[in-house]
């Protein structure tokens, strides 16, 4: 789980490295994210590669915590989800 402070007016890119749960050459080969309320999915879209998924956040309340959670397929069939904590706060 990971957790981060981002000021209201940031727009930054948050990851989900899940190399060292994936098996020997298993890979990523889709990935979602779930957006709260009250918090923005910026552009870029969300993005992955073989072990990593990314997306950009922008805005959110001062003083509320989101929980943006990721959700993988590998190639092995197998699929799991990551939360990623945002807590907003003036920096």
């Amino acid at each position: 789980m990971s957790r981060y402070t981002k000021d209201p007016q940031a727009k930054l890119d948050y990851s989900v490295d899940w190399g060292s749960w994936l098996q020997p050459s298993e890979t990523i080969t889709a990935s979602t994210w779930t957006v709260p309320d009250g918090i923005t999915q910026a552009t870029p879209a969300p993005s992955f590669t073989t072990t990593e998924a990314t997306i950009w956040l922008s805005g959110g309340t001062v003083g509320v915590y989101y929980a943006v959670v990721n959700h993988i397929t590998t190639n092995q069939g197998r699929e799991d989800d990551r939360t990623v904590h945002i807590h907003v706060a003036q920096r």
